[in-house]
């Protein structure tokens, strides 16, 4: 039986805009356009060079997964919890009831941008004060898979494609992450869980999706409609290069978000709770009083 392809909702061109110390991200989710797609918070794109990052701060209440494209990227916790994630590497955090950190990239030999992808989950109301926790997942960890004549190769970061399945579930929410690449002529038939939101993120090259004529750039965020069992992409065979994007499907939460920056919760309250605990470092922040990252303090000033 063919699969029935989800329609298309809708297609949104990430703009590039500033973020963190000299950070450049590319938004495609948290914006006016795109508020939340439960239980997916936020996507950004981020591009960060040498002298610039994410310094010293806070987060509650959702959990982040972060994927290197290119570069290396550090981070540490008020926790002492610290690492390095490197191309192809993706860190899975849990803020919970709360942490403190900072993320900063790599100087790179060559001077080189360090860009990846990290993507906001909103956590289970009864599981937004958990105890903070990390995972990575190594690029050799990750099984992959090819189809369709060896013109599609498929990274299965999360999920399952083509009958090869993930290595494990690394986060609370579940979510699948796909990464995949399409070379000229190939077509990719992907099975989506039933009732899960999902979209694809598209980075180079162009890929028309469903019924489409006309395939999407790089840089926007294609946003598909929960009816049907999955997607359908293909490359034209005249392309001049590979087309690639990210697949990620999450399973909706039926609860309400109320986000004020990097504290996500369920009411006003436990917004201004958060904001509370923060200052005053308490109820999950303790640790966060007078702590400062050995990382962060190489931001150039």
């Amino acid at each position: 039986m063919p699969l029935t392809p989800r329609p298309i909702a809708q297609t949104l061109l990430a703009v590039e805009q500033s973020e963190g110390v000299g950070a450049r991200v590319r938004r495609s989710i948290g914006t006016s356009q795109l508020r939340n797609l439960s239980p997916f918070l936020m996507l950004d794109h981020f591009s960060v060079s040498p002298g610039a990052g994410f310094p010293d701060h806070p987060h509650r209440g959702q959990e982040t997964i972060t994927y290197l494209l290119s570069g290396a990227f550090d981070h540490e916790d008020f926790a002492g919890n610290k690492g390095t994630i490197n191309t192809g590497d993706l860190q899975f955090m849990t803020a919970g009831r709360g942490i403190m950190h900072a993320e900063m990239p790599h100087q790179n030999a060559d001077g080189s941008a360090n860009v990846g992808l990290q993507l906001w989950v909103d956590l289970p109301e009864e599981l937004k004060k958990v105890e903070p926790r990390y995972r990575d997942l190594r690029a050799h960890e990750i099984p992959s898979v090819e189809a369709d004549g060896g013109r599609v190769k498929v990274k299965v970061i999360s999920g399952k494609a083509y009958g090869t399945d993930s290595v494990r579930d690394l986060a609370y929410t579940p979510v699948w992450i796909l990464d995949v690449t399409v070379g000229p002529g190939g077509r990719v038939v992907q099975e989506l869980p039933g009732g899960w939101n999902a979209f694809a993120y598209t980075l180079e090259g162009h890929t028309a999706f469903g019924d489409a004529r006309t395939g999407v750039g790089p840089f926007h965020n294609v946003v598909f409609g929960r009816e049907g069992e999955g997607i359908v992409a293909r490359v034209d065979a005249d392309a001049k290069e590979d087309a690639r994007f990210v697949l990620i499907a999450g399973q909706p939460l039926d609860q309400k978000v109320v986000q004020y920056g990097p504290f996500v919760l369920n009411s006003q309250e436990e917004v201004y709770q958060a904001l509370l605990d923060y200052q005053s470092h308490s109820n999950g922040f303790e640790r966060a009083k007078d702590w400062k990252s050995e990382i962060g303090k190489s931001m150039a000033h």
